[in-house]
């Protein structure tokens, strides 16, 4: 079993055959699998399970698969779900279509077994870097403010530190004086 077996891949197609298919494969291969059979129903399951991957075919009645990924890419919650269209069309124009509107691949009908499981974990690999990179860049962002913070701590700190001796200095002679004032003033009655 490799690292990404247990993450959710949402299948959304009309036809069972292709979803038994599909399912067989990816839960033979260790993953979760989710199935939707129509755009609607996998934009609500897309919404509640969040899933790490979405196998969409782009031919449905109803709501095609375009439409479903214009959907989901325009949702601020799933717009980052990698979507891989499945299709038996094989224009160059309906693949454009379809990686202009967000999906980052295609997989063609009929199913080969290998390919699929293939592109499913590069795709989650590229998901994984995508999200380490983010988680990256946050504590980096983290790192270079707790350093300003201090950096702004610091200069007073370092300030008041430096010239400590030089006040107590001063003290020490405002209270000389204080004491002198004290022996040399004669004392007033109130």
């Amino acid at each position: 079993m490799n690292e990404y077996q247990k993450e959710l891949i949402l299948i959304v197609d009309d036809i069972p055959n292709n979803l038994k298919v599909l399912f067989d494969i990816l839960n033979n291969s260790g993953f979760k699998v989710s199935i939707a059979k129509s755009g609607e129903s996998a934009l609500e399951k897309a919404q509640k399970t969040l899933p790490n991957l979405i196998l969409l075919d782009v031919m449905m009645p109803g709501m095609d698969g375009f439409e479903t990924c214009r959907h989901l890419k325009s949702n601020q919650k799933t717009k980052d779900i990698p979507v891989i269209f499945m299709t038996a069309l094989s224009e160059t124009v309906e693949k454009v279509k379809g990686l202009h509107l967000g999906a980052v691949d295609y997989i063609t009908k009929p199913i080969e077994h290998e390919e699929v499981l293939a592109r499913i974990n590069v795709h989650l690999e590229l998901r994984r870097m995508q999200l380490k990179l983010v988680q990256e860049e946050k504590m980096s962002s983290l790192g270079q403010l707790v350093a300003g913070i201090a950096h702004e701590i610091n200069n007073p700190v370092n300030f008041i530190s430096g010239n400590l001796i030089y006040a107590q200095k001063y003290i020490e002679a405002v209270l000389k004086l204080i004491e002198l004032y004290e022996i040399y003033t004669p004392k007033t009655i109130r």
